[in-house]
C-alpha cells in the first residue's frame, strides 16, 4: 500500500512528495530487531515512533541527491506493530543510502516537533553519509533537507573478518590510559603518516609503534561516534566531537576510506591492530545530548521522530531541559532510550570489539524523565547488569554541567570514576597552596576518603591531573590565566579555576631557571599520577609538553593547536623518557596477586607503613605545610618504599628509615625530579646507592628511594 491509500494524508506528505519518484508498495517486515537488518534476500527496516501518523522509508543512490530514488510509504495497518514502524525491502544489500521522513503534528507545547520535509537519521543506523553540503543550517530553517542532510547506511557486521580478536579484558591494576583524539594524534604534517590517511583509523594504526614503546595499555578515544562537526561557533569546527547523532556509526570522516561501509571497517581494522599491540580501546561516549541542541536546533534524527521520548523536556513541553549545558538533554531513563544506549554498548562491546567506555557527563544519566535525581537510576543497573557487557570497563565522569556531583557516589558496584578530587588536589599541593597537604595525601593512596565506604578496589579511581578539558599539562605549569580568544567568545568560555601556576611568567619564557622549573613540575605531576594508588590516565602529549598556548577549551579549533607535533618527543626527550621508565615499572601497583584481590582498605592497611615529615613520624598536617613522606611495603617483593614530596620553595632535608632492628640499611634513588637527566630517573634495578640516614630533597621536587627488606 502506497502513501496515496491512506485515508487522511497530511498536508506535509502532499507538499513534499517527490515527482518522478516511484513509490513501491511495502512488505510487513517486522519490528525486531530495530534499525535495517541484512538478511536472506534483503533488509528489514525498524523505527520507533509513538505519536507519529505517517512514516516514509526513502532510498538514496547518493548521499547528495536532491530525491531519493525510491519512497516507501509505510502502511499504519500493514507495516506498524505497536509504535515499531517496520517493512522488509527485497534485493537491498549493505552499503545501501537511506533514511526517513516522519509526519505527525508540530506542538511544541505537547512535545512533538514533526517536520515531514526534514530527512532523518536513523537511531539505530550503524553508518552514516554525510554529503560534501551537508547543512546544519538548513536543518534549522524551514524546508526540504534531502540532498544536504546526513543519511543512514545499511551495514552488514558478518562481511568482516576479526581473525579471532577478542576484547583484551586487561585488569585495572594493570592499565595505564592515554586519552587521545583520532584526527589529533596523526594529523599534524610531522607525524609521517600519508596525507591521505592522517587523521584517520588508519592513522592511528601507523603510530601504534610510539604507544607500544611508550608502554601505555590502553587508549580511551574522544568520541568517534558519528557527530555533527558544524555544531560549533560560526566559521569554527566542533573538533572534540561531544555532539552526537549517531550511537551505532563511527564518524565518518575519521575514516581514509570513504566509501559507504568503509568507516566501520577501518575502525575494526584499527581495534585489531591495536588488540594485537596488546592495547585495549576504551570510547568516550556522550549519551547525555544530542547535536540537535536547544529551541532553535536542527532536525537531524530524534527531535524529528519521537522528541518527547528522547528528551528531558520542561514542564511546559515546549522547552528543552539543559543539564547538558548543550540546550538539551538526553532522556536516558525513558524505556526507549535506556534501550537505545544498552543496545548500542552492546553493539560496541559485540560487534566492534571495544574494551570499555567513558561516559561523558554520566550523572545524567542519573536523572528521570522530569530532572529529579534517581537513587537507583534504572539505565545505570541496565548497564552494570548486561551480561554482553561484564568484564568492559565502565567510567563515569560522575558529574553534570547543572551542579549534580556524584564523584565516590555514583550508583553501581562496577563503575570507576574519573576522579576530579585528585586533579584538583594535585594541582592545589604541588603549586604550594596552604591547607592542601591532607587532601594530597589521601589522594596518594586512593582517595580512601572518598571512596572507603564502598569497600572497593585502588582503581575505582581514575587519577588524572589533565584531560580534553582544560589545560594541557605544558600548559598548566605556563598559563595563570585561560586564553581562549580563538575560540570566538571573548574568552567568556572555559573553566576560570584551573588551579594552574605558571612557575613566574605568563606563556613562553627564554629564563633557562623558569623553563628548568616547569620542566620539573611536569614530571612532578607525572610522577604523582602514575605511582597513586588508582588507575591512572594522561593526555595525549602530556609525556612531550604538548601545549594548547593557553586555551582551556579548544572543542572548536581544528588546527596545530589540538593537533599532536611530532617533533616534541625530541625536542622535550628528558620528559618522554621519563614518562617511558615511570610506565615501565608503576611502584604502588607492582603487588602480588593476594593483594589484587584486596579491597583499599586491606591493600593501605597492608602496605603502607607511615607518613612522615622531615622527621621520621612526624608528618605536618597543618595549613602551612608543603611537603609529605611515607613509606610503603611491598611485600612478595621483600621491598620497601619511600616517596617524599616537597611543594616547598626551599630544600629540604627528610631523614630516612632504618632498618626494623635499628642498623644501617641501604636506600637506592629511583626517581629525583630535581636532578637533571638522565640522573632525574634511572633503571629500578641499576639504582644508585645513597649514602647516610637522611636525603637532602629540592625545592618542588619528588623522591622515590627503595631497599631490600
Amino acid at each position: 500500500m502506497s502513501r496515496t491509500d491512506f485515508e487522511e494524508e497530511p498536508a506535509s506528505a502532499r507538499q513534499h512528495s517527490q515527482p518522478n519518484v516511484i513509490s513501491l508498495s511495502p512488505n510487513a517486515g517486522r519490528s525486531a530487531p530495530l534499525g535495517a537488518t541484512v538478511g536472506s534476500g534483503g533488509v528489514n527496516f525498524s523505527l520507533y515512533s509513538h505519536d507519529a501518523s505517517g512514516v516514509e522509508l526513502l532510498l538514496f543512490d547518493r548521499d547528495d541527491d536532491p530525491r531519493p530514488s525510491r519512497v516507501i510509504a509505510l502502511d499504519p495497518i500493514i507495516n506498524r506493530t505497536y509504535h515499531y514502524w517496520h517493512t522488509f525491502v527485497p534485493g537491498l544489500k549493505a552499503g545501501q543510502i537511506y533514511g526517513y521522513r516522519v509526519y505527525g503534528a508540530f506542538e511544541p507545547n505537547k512535545g512533538m516537533r514533526f517536520d515531514g520535509a526534514k530527512v532523518l537519521l536513523d537511531p539505530y543506523g550503524r553508518g552514516v553519509a554525510v554529503p560534501r553540503n551537508y547543512s546544519r543550517e538548513a536543518a534549522c530553517k524551514e524546508g526540504d533537507t534531502a540532498s544536504t542532510a546526513m543519511k543512514s547506511v545499511v551495514v552488514d557486521p558478518r562481511l568482516y573478518d576479526w581473525e579471532g580478536d577478542a576484547p583484551l579484558h586487561r585488569p585495572s591494576s594493570q592499565s595505564v590510559i592515554y586519552e587521545m583524539h583520532v584526527k589529533g594524534f596523526t594529523m599534524h604534517p610531522s607525524s609521517g603518516v600519508p596525507e591521505g590517511t592522517r587523521g584517520t583509523f588508519r592513522g592511528v594504526i601507523e603510530k601504534i609503534s610510539y604507544l607500544q614503546d611508550l608502554g601505555i595499555s590502553a587508549v580511551e578515544l574522544l568520541p568517534v561516534f558519528q557527530f555533527d562537526s558544524q555544531d560549533s561557533p560560526k566559521g569554527l569546527v566542533n573538533y572534540w566531537g561531544y555532539a552526537p547523532i549517531s550511537f551505532f556509526a563511527p564518524h565518518q570522516a575519521y575514516s581514509s576510506r570513504q566509501d559507504r561501509s568503509d568507516p566501520v571497517d577501518e575502525f575494526r581494522d584499527m581495534v585489531k591492530a591495536l588488540h594485537r599491540a596488546g592495547i585495549e580501546v576504551i570510547l568516550d561516549v556522550v549519551f547525555n545530548h544530542t547535536a540537535e541542541g536547544g529551541d532553535g536546533g536542527p532536525t537531524l534524527c530524534f527531535r524529528g521522530i519521537d522528541n518527547s521520548a528522547y528528551y528531558i523536556l520542561e514542564p511546559d513541553q515546549s522547552r528543552y531541559a539543559n543539564y547538558a549545558g548543550t540546550g538539551n538533554t538526553l532522556n536516558a531513563n525513558h524505556p526507549i532510550v535506556r534501550r537505545m544506549i544498552v543496545d548500542s554498548l552492546r553493539y560496541w562491546v559485540e560487534e566492534m570489539h571495544v574494551d570499555g567506555f567513558r561516559f561523558d557527563l554520566a550523572s545524567i544519566l542519573a536523572r528521570d524523565s522530569s530532572g529529579r535525581v534517581m537513587s537507583s537510576p534504572p539505565v545505570l543497573w541496565d548497564i552494570e547488569s548486561d551480561p554482553a557487557l561484564a568484564g568492559v570497563k565502565l567510567i563515569a565522569e560522575a558529574w553534570d554541567a547543572a551542579g549534580l556531583y556524584q564523584v565516590g557516589s555514583f550508583v553501581g558496584d562496577s563503575w570507576k570514576e574519573w576522579n576530579g578530587r585528585f586533579r584538583d588536589d594535585v594541582r592545589s599541593f604541588l603549586r604550594s597552596d596552604n591547607g592542601s597537604v591532607s587532601n594530597f595525601a589521601d589522594r596518594l593512596v586512593g582517595s580512601h576518603e572518598v571512596y572507603q565506604h564502598k569497600e572497593r578496589e585502588a582503581e575505582q579511581s581514575v587519577n588524572f591531573v589533565t584531560c580534553h578539558d582544560g589545560f594541557t599539562l605544558h600548559d598548566l605549569v605556563t598559563y595563570n590565566q585561560k586564553h581562549n580568544d580563538a575560540n570566538k567568545e571573548q574568552n567568556r568560555d572555559g573553566a576560570n579555576d584551573n588551579r594552574s601556576w605558571n612557575c613566574g611568567v605568563e606563556g613562553p619564557s627564554n629564563d633557562s631557571d623558569v623553563e628548568r622549573l616547569r620542566n620539573r613540575q611536569v614530571k612532578n605531576f607525572l610522577t604523582t599520577t602514575l605511582i597513586s594508588l588508582g588507575l591512572p590516565m594522561f593526555a595525549m602529549g602530556d609525556e612531550a609538553r604538548r601545549t594548547q598556548y593557553g586555551n582551556n577549551n579548544a572543542y572548536c579549533l581544528d588546527d596545530d593547536s589540538n593537533w599532536f607535533d611530532w617533533s616534541l618527543p625530541v625536542e622535550h626527550a628528558d620528559v618522554h623518557r621519563f614518562v617511558k621508565l615511570l610506565i615501565a615499572r608503576r611502584v604502588l601497583r607492582d603487588v602480588g596477586p593476594e593483594q589484587k584481590r584486596m579491597t583499599l582498605t586491606q591493600l593501605i592497611r597492608a602496605g603502607i607503613k607511615g607518613w612522615h615529615g622531615v622527621k621520621l613520624n612526624q608528618p605536618d598536617w597543618s595549613d602551612y605545610s608543603h611537603s609529605i613522606a611515607l613509606s610503603v611495603e611491598l611485600p612478595h617483593q621483600a621491598m620497601y618504599v619511600y616517596l617524599i614530596f616537597n611543594a616547598y620553595w626551599e630544600p629540604l632535608e627528610f631523614e630516612l628509615p632504618r632498618s626494623e632492628d635499628g642498623s644501617e640499611v641501604s636506600w637506592r634513588r629511583w626517581i629525583d625530579t630535581f636532578l637533571e637527566a638522565p640522573q632525574d630517573i634511572g633503571s629500578w634495578e641499576e639504582a644508585p646507592a645513597v649514602a647516610g640516614y637522611s636525603y637532602r630533597t629540592g625545592p618542588r621536587s619528588v623522591i622515590v628511594l627503595w631497599r631490600r627488606r
